[in-house]
């Protein structure tokens, strides 16, 4: 029966195809639905359910050969055609995109707006779904062998093809673009790809290995000898936590980013003469990301007795791994591993390692700052460090005085180079080897074009690429993402987050949010050091981050080699781009001479547009009116201002999940035809945005934020009892007038609000109100909000609160309540971050009661009036860091402080000598108590106080 629904499914896809094939399958293909016909209409019911005769089981066996033989010659004399052959999709995480497309699918199916455009195409959608989902499952099988097989590799780009075109297609069709014949050869197109799929899982395909990167050894090799700057003081340290310590086996690792000179370092601790001298035996193994059992044994026996491999040919794994136990027996060794990636290569070889308990240790470096904690708990990494300027200047000399020195005359424009390498050791020494076989009226060309010229060099790829080979799929598009940002360019973490998502990215996890996921994306990036934290949030992780500019280089080259973004550094000349239509991503480094109708001729198909380097403030001539690509999903605009309304050519991008603008001040009813919008951020507003009633209708809305502090958006309240919860959104920044008595309605329709930030609507309160406010005495409730993470209130001056008691993030600026009502914060169970600003509590003492802030973690105070701060230890159970700024009365800081366990750091900046003195106290009394690692900042600390203005601050 099996055999027979298998055969009918074939039939099935075979005449689908029919208009397109040759007489010869045709006459074959009526002969066989004539016997298929007859067959199933001679089947009895009793043999349905009971099992076929034999003389029935030999007719069908007969039929399922003649419908394979179809399909065999289907597939060699009608392969699959292309109507756009220079069709180009994105080539990273291709799996990943069709997940995202199936699930736009799945929601289109589901959608109750669907215009009329798209209703009468449904049951084809909903074919080509089913279809794809197949396909995919056939790619998932396929996906590591197809690398080594022609065949298959061809196979995967034609269905990713369809798949890219399919969507196009039917995102077209939502757009009232008439693509229907397209489609409908999509899906003819998909439909011979899963006859080719049903060949491909029929058939014996035989495994292969995956494919790998390697390092020539000649390049491994020139790495050992590369001075060193900067790091004499992490050699000592090594070298001391080599030769000291536990009797038992440790391990030491070296940890940073690729190029960074985890190597060179391990190296000169190796064939240090204290090193050699206190351990019996010495070995080295490279490991890198593809390793063997048999290479790693055979490289430390080789590095300990200095024999060749030649030696070790005829020996198997056993043999050799009783030969390294026997010759570390009873010996103090040190094992270097150098480029571990993971701790299976460490399982495979513990086996073979004595513990004599005689202080043997294991030093390794790495690219992956988490890995050490597997080897065991709490171990502490050494964390390479960038060098300074200085120091690369000083290395760039040491390796230019190699090659015959730096002429005085160039010593200007060599500093600049150095300069521009940004503390990376191995793109000092790559460009060192440029530098030296290039004409010296040639330098400054290279100081230009630095990133470029040093990516042209065979090991500086390899190792980058090295670590992008080694990335989880999923995690390749969000590397590769950061390119669209310009180079140096601080990333705010959060708008990353928002653009990974709007993308598609990140994939859903019943455990996590997807912002939650995508910051774990963002920490595994972090994590293989590809990425460097520039700002830490207040608790921990990044807040801000930036890539170095060779890995930013690389990730703008690969990005353009996958097809996955084009950068465009000017706008000077747009249609001499090469194969313009096909980019589905694209970022104007530098949009001065944009014209926004040439977007729409050049990239009609565009998903995706960044905008950098446009002014509206200095710009003579402002657009009166944009036009734009309308598939777009993600449009940020920048700093082009169109004013402050609405531009409304962008209600026309219904695909639109992510878009920011700058200084528009209202927003249209009619955006609530941008039914997909996630997250909307309007920057550098000139006041208040104020949202429509038809807000509410956007029911993805996720994130509605102002780059901007003292704005925020205010929503209509009118309604509100028949108006819809906005279920999604997270995150709020929210101006709104307390008078109105709305705030309560209004949090009700946001549920699954996390964080938000809320200031008093002054634009739309008058002097006589705001003073009457003062001492209403009007309690404002926040403990509706179940959900609610981080709060930022500000300039509620003569109103009360009442918090929910998840909070954990709490951030006051300008309410001036009294001290004393600070004890209904200090009850909050989960409050980890207290923030204090400007005004937020009014009076000079501050009595911490017994019980307060038990989970407390972070306490930052900034421009208060307190003069007395009193507290007990147990107010400060858990504290990690205080700041104190500009607390100009203050006379100290409370001394228990200094039997705080958790204390890790402590800054003081514009506040009296006293301050500054008592926190030297408590740091003193720190490590008498053995915490040597409490860092202390005092900085414009003075004998009396000052006469200051914050504005003169």
């Amino acid at each position: 029966m099996l055999k027979l629904h298998q055969g009918v499914k074939y039939l099935s896809i075979l005449l689908e195809q029919e208009k397109k094939l040759g007489d010869e399958i045709k006459d074959l293909i009526g002969v066989v639905v004539h016997d298929a016909g007859t067959l199933i209409f001679s089947l009895s019911v009793n043999e349905i359910k009971e099992g076929f005769s034999k003389e029935t089981d030999l007719v069908l066996f007969h039929l399922y050969k003649v419908l394979k033989y179809m399909m065999a010659e289907l597939a060699h004399n009608y392969p699959l055609t292309s109507p756009h052959s220079s069709f180009n999709y994105p080539r990273s995480n291709e799996l990943g995109c069709m997940d995202f497309f199936l699930k736009n699918l799945k929601e289109l199916a589901r959608c109750d707006e669907a215009n009329d455009s798209i209703v009468f195409l449904q049951d084809r959608i909903q074919r080509i779904e089913k279809d794809l989902e197949f396909l995919r499952h056939v790619l998932v099988n396929i996906k590591e062998q197809r690398y080594q097989n022609g065949k298959l590799q061809a196979f995967w780009s034609h269905v990713m093809e369809a798949a890219y075109k399919a969507e196009l297609l039917i995102d077209s069709t939502l757009v009232s673009d008439k693509c229907e014949d397209s489609l409908d050869a999509v899906a003819r197109d998909i439909n011979l790809l899963k006859i080719e799929a049903l060949e491909i899982q029929n058939g014996q395909i035989q495994g292969v290995n995956k494919t790998s990167i390697h390092i020539p050894s000649q390049l491994i090799a020139t790495i050992h000898n590369e001075d060193l700057v900067g790091l004499d003081d992490k050699v000592k340290s090594i070298i001391d936590r080599l030769r000291s310590g536990s009797k038992q086996l440790d391990f030491v690792p070296i940890v940073g980013m690729p190029g960074i000179g985890k190597t060179t370092l391990a190296n000169k601790v190796y064939v240090a003469d204290s090193v050699t001298s206190h351990f019996h035996v010495c070995g080295w193994c490279y490991v890198s990301q593809m390793y063997s059992m048999r290479s790693l044994l055979v490289q430390l026996l080789c590095s300990i007795s200095s024999e060749s491999p030649e030696k070790y040919h005829k020996k198997d794994e056993d043999d050799l791994a009783k030969e390294l136990k026997q010759v570390l027996l009873r010996n103090r060794y040190l094992l270097v591993l150098d480029d571990l990636w993971d701790i299976e290569a460490w399982n495979l070889l513990v086996k073979s390692l004595p513990n004599d308990v005689n202080g043997s240790r294991i030093l390794f470096t790495s690219r992956l700052q988490n890995l050490s904690s597997k080897f065991k708990p709490n171990i502490e990494p050494y964390y390479l460090r960038q060098l300074t300027d200085e120091e690369s200047w000083t290395l760039l000399q040491k390796k230019l005085s190699d090659e015959g020195g730096c002429p005085p005359t160039l010593s200007e424009v060599g500093s600049q180079i150095a300069k521009t390498c940004r503390g990376l050791p191995l793109t000092i020494v790559l460009v060192a080897g440029i530098l030296a076989t290039t004409a010296q009226d040639s330098w400054e060309e290279v100081a230009k074009s630095l990133s470029s010229t040093v990516l042209d060099n065979e090991y500086c790829m390899k190792t980058l690429e090295l670590s992008y080979y080694h990335l989880p799929d999923y995690l390749k598009p969000c590397l590769l993402y950061f390119g669209a940002f310009r180079e140096d360019e601080v990333i705010h973490v959060r708008r990353l987050l928002w653009l990974w998502i709007s993308k598609g990215f990140v994939q859903q996890t019943e455990e996590k949010s997807l912002e939650e996921a995508a910051y774990n994306y963002l920490m595994a990036l972090i994590n293989r050091s590809l990425v460097m934290v520039t700002d830490q949030r207040t608790t921990s992780g990044a807040k801000a981050c930036q890539l170095h500019d060779l890995v930013h280089e690389f990730c703008v080259e690969k990005a353009k080699e996958e097809s996955f973004l084009r950068i465009i550094q000017s706008w000077e000349d747009p249609f001499s781009l090469a194969e313009p239509s096909s980019h589905h991503r694209v970022c104007v480094q530098s949009s001065w001479e944009l014209k926004t109708w040439e977007l729409v001729i050049v990239f009609p198909n565009l998903r995706c547009l960044l905008l950098f380097g446009y002014d509206a403030f200095d710009c003579e001539e402002k657009p009166s009116r944009i036009l734009l690509p309308k598939l777009l999903r993600v449009l940020d605009l920048g700093d082009w201002g169109s004013g402050e309304s609405f531009p409304m050519e962008v209600l026309l991008l219904v695909h639109l999940r992510y878009l920011a603008l700058c200084g528009i001040t209202s927003i249209t009813s009619a955006i609530a035809n941008l039914s997909r919008l996630e997250t909307l951020i309007i920057k550098h507003p000139e006041s208040n945005i104020v949202l429509p009633n038809t807000i509410w209708n956007i029911r993805t809305l996720s994130y509605l934020r102002t780059i901007y502090w003292k704005r925020g958006f205010v929503f209509a309240v009118g309604n509100l009892e028949v108006a819809p919860d906005l279920d999604h959104l997270d995150t709020l920044n929210l101006a709104i007038d307390p008078l109105s008595q709305n705030l309560q309605k209004l949090l009700k329709k946001l549920p699954s609000i996390r964080r938000l930030k809320c200031m008093r609507d002054d634009e739309s309160i008058d002097d006589e109100s705001r003073e009457a406010t003062r001492n209403c005495d009007e309690i404002l409730v926040f403990d509706c909000l179940s959900q609610l993470e981080s709060l930022h209130l500000i300039g509620f001056q003569g109103y009360g609160f009442k918090f929910p008691l998840n909070l954990k993030k709490l951030t006051l600026s300008k309410n001036g309540q009294p001290w004393s009502e600070i004890s209904t914060i200090g009850k909050l169970p989960n409050l980890e971050v207290l923030k204090l600003h400007d005004s937020s509590f009014i009076g000079e003492e501050w009595v911490m009661r017994e019980g307060e802030f038990p989970n407390l973690r972070v306490l930052e105070l900034l421009w208060l009036d307190i003069g007395s701060w009193t507290a007990s230890s147990d107010n400060f159970f858990r504290l990690e860091k205080l700041a104190v700024h500009q607390c100009r009365k203050l006379e100290e800081v409370p001394s228990c402080l200094g039997e705080c366990e958790t204390l890790e750091m402590i800054e003081v900046k514009w506040c009296r000598e006293s301050v500054a003195d008592s926190v030297k106290q408590i740091q003193q009394e720190q490590m008498d108590m053995g915490n040597k690692d409490l860092k202390t900042i005092i900085e414009d600390c003075y004998d009396d106080t000052p006469i200051l203005s914050k504005e003169w601050v």
